[in-house]
């Protein structure tokens, strides 16, 4: 049978002379061509134009379309608000509108995340410098409330303190927690906060250990889904001395707990019960607190941890879509919204990208 090569041939078809032949292959393309849109669908995005370089670390919806996004390097105290719109169908975003910075006159103190509570029509904001968190108004301005942080908080490292946060508006807490285990710990603490900013308690949380001591590790951030299932953010980076073959492994993960109720210690609701364990062997970083004081791997309230799913980016010689995403929040049910932290598109080389993800519901 005769056949001549073309287009066809660029995808691995022929392309026949004879008609029931030729319409076979016309569908196979056509299907080829779906498929290739569909798997596209989780493809990073960028706004360059409309979306100002920063170093983006947290995001919250706020309804109709609209975010809050923080900068940790931002001249001053405050969020961005973004209009984005996004095709649930083909789980990429149509459009962004930056609508401006909302400033409270403060000074940067490094905010690293952020979250919207519907009931009081306020945001809170996370600084890993301060290890506090605020309430804001929509236009930018400190309310005077905050979070009553925990001490063991409060006293984390600037460099490790803070880094995410979210808001549960079904069960009216609030959750944040810290990068990385505090000195002294194996696991995270994640915190709990009911309505009226009082700490409600906690549990404990293993994040992944690094792939090699090459890669630099950690939580980026916490995220309360609609119907009340909580996520984290985790994510690995390789960066070379020369950046190029830097990479980047991201991870989300849903928290399961046996007993939806957050446990509490009744001696002292600030700090939960720890074992003592001065050997400290899963935190080589962390070297032990003075008083030898670590979580137990067996402790009651250590929450499992299911994988919801995981990808890589790279920065190559033709590629530049590594990406540090350190935002996360759920736009609409059944999708992720990321962004990623591009310190500012370092040297021209990095990029505030964004990413959709679906999930199930």
């Amino acid at each position: 049978m005769k056949y001549e090569s073309g287009l066809f041939g660029v995808f691995g078809l022929k392309r026949f002379r004879t008609a029931p032949h030729f319409s076979s292959c016309i569908f196979l393309l056509s299907f080829f061509i779906f498929h290739l849109s569909f798997t596209t669908a989780w493809a990073q995005q960028r706004f360059h134009k409309e979306m100002p370089a920063g170093n983006y670390s947290g995001i919250c919806p706020l309804g109709d379309n609209r975010y809050a996004v923080v900068s940790d390097k931002s001249a001053d105290d405050g969020f961005f608000v973004f209009h984005i719109a996004i095709d649930s169908v083909r789980q990429r975003i149509t459009s962004l509108t930056n609508e401006g910075y909302r400033t409270s006159g403060e000074t940067n103190r490094d905010m690293e995340a952020i979250c919207y509570r519907p009931s009081s029509r306020t945001l809170f904001v996370a600084g890993e410098r301060d290890n506090e968190v605020y309430e804001y108004t929509l236009d930018g301005q400190r309310t005077g409330r905050r979070l009553q942080m925990p001490d063991y908080i409060r006293k984390a490292s600037h460099n490790y303190g803070i880094e995410a946060l979210c808001y549960d508006s079904i069960a009216h807490r609030f959750f944040l927690t810290t990068e990385r285990p505090l000195p002294g710990d194996s696991l995270l603490r994640i915190q709990a906060f009911n309505d009226d900013l009082q700490p409600a308690g906690g549990f404990f949380y293993k994040p992944d250990a690094p792939i090699s001591r090459k890669y630099f590790h950690g939580v980026s951030e916490l995220c309360a889904l609609a119907d009340g299932r909580l996520l984290v953010l985790e994510r690995q980076l390789r960066v070379p001395r020369l950046k190029v073959g830097a990479k980047s492994v991201v991870r989300v993960y849903e928290v399961v707990l046996e007993n939806p109720d957050i446990p509490d210690n009744p001696e002292n609701p600030e700090t939960p019960e720890i074992p003592e364990n001065p050997d400290n062997p899963e935190n080589p970083d962390n070297p032990a607190a003075p008083d030898g004081h670590i979580i137990a791997a067996s402790s009651k309230v250590l929450a499992e941890k299911r994988l919801l799913l995981e990808f890589r980016t790279r920065l190559t010689l033709t590629s530049r879509k590594f990406a540090n995403y350190e935002g996360l929040c759920q736009p609409q049910p059944g999708l992720l919204l990321l962004v990623a932290d591009s310190q500012n598109r370092y040297k021209g080389i990095l990029r505030d990208w964004l990413k959709v993800l679906m999930i199930d519901n």
